[in-house]
């Protein structure tokens, strides 16, 4: 069973609490990190990772949205250099075989071979198993709730909060039908916080683009024709080849994915510049991965790379954050 929480731990605050951190130092802050959600963005987040673990920067807690949540999972799970290894091998006709088709369903993508792979990696860990707290932030279709996955299965956790709505079919879980934690949440700080983190770190992959938000004053009409570089070849007979051209696009034409994908993005970005605002962390780690695009899932070396420099350019601020707090 899974133990879902809606908007805040109330009445767990400091549960399983320990005086001593995982690192050993007794007198060190309590510290969480938040790995924001960015879909194909969300490999940077390994490289952050890597560049913690070399300042021996050691979170107590960890909460994920969306690929944060993927990751943050596989790697309190202990396999998050399996998940790099794995990511550094897609290409672009590895990726495309890993979208499995739903016909008549509630997305575009059951999901299904993703999260068998998760569960052959996972096999039958639980999130309670996990040797620090993790939470994997969903949404609850309807009510519109922030659903927090404490306990149960952990890798139908992730699935939940990955479900993009459109493109994956959402999960079912204790229930409750849930899509992607971005929708509500999308850089969980409040989560680390209600796990009693005083120093909180965040990953927040929705401030790579400049002037997001600009307004733009509408042009002539008449300019509605073409965009450049558009794609004005016939449609191919193949249906393999249309299916290719409608997920990953063409000659400038945006597959089916990216539009849903980028569109969920500026939502995010938005909601993201709020819940920072109400809520901000510590320490804010942004990764300049706009040249990743969102459903490029085949550049996760030049993602990870990008992870893995900005948080190490981020380490004096990191250091001296962890010093104030201390006791």
């Amino acid at each position: 069973m899974f133990e879902v929480v809606t908007k805040r731990l109330s009445g767990q605050r400091g549960e399983g609490v320990e005086d001593e951190t995982p690192s050993g130092h007794p007198h060190r802050p309590r510290i969480g990190l938040a790995l924001g959600g960015g879909a194909a963005r969300g490999w940077a987040h390994i490289g952050v990772l890597r560049a913690l673990d070399e300042a021996g920067i050691v979170p107590d807690v960890v909460t994920g949205t969306s690929i944060g949540a993927v990751v943050g999972g596989c790697y309190l799970a202990g396999h998050l250099g399996s998940l790099e290894e794995w990511a550094r091998s897609i290409t672009r006709r590895k990726m495309l075989s890993l979208l499995d088709v739903s016909f008549g369903g509630s997305g575009l993508i059951s999901g299904s071979k993703l999260v068998s792979l998760l569960e052959g990696t996972l096999q039958n860990t639980a999130i309670e198993d996990l040797d620090r707290p993790f939470v994997c932030v969903a949404t609850e279709i309807g009510a519109g709730h922030e659903v927090w996955l404490r306990t149960g299965p952990l890798a139908p956790a992730m699935r939940a909060s990955f479900a993009l709505p459109g493109l994956f079919e959402p999960i079912f879980l204790d229930g409750r039908w849930l899509v992607d934690g971005a929708l509500v949440n999308p850089v969980p700080v409040s989560a680390c916080r209600a796990l009693d983190a005083r120093c909180v770190i965040a990953v927040n992959l929705h401030n790579s683009v400049s002037a997001r938000g600009t307004t733009v004053l509408g042009s002539d009409p008449g300019a509605l024709s073409r965009p450049p570089q558009a794609d004005t070849t016939p449609k191919p007979k193949n249906a393999r080849t249309l299916w290719r051209n409608q997920m990953m696009g063409r000659n400038g034409l945006p597959g089916i994915p990216g539009v849903m994908i980028e569109s969920f993005n500026i939502i995010q970005d938005r909601i993201s510049r709020s819940r920072l605002a109400g809520d901000p962390p510590d320490v804010l780690i942004t990764p300049r991965v706009g040249s990743v695009g969102l459903f490029d899932f085949h550049c996760a070396a030049e993602a990870i790379e990008i992870g893995y420099e900005n948080a190490r350019r981020m380490m004096d601020d990191i250091h001296a954050q962890v010093e104030a707090l201390a006791e």
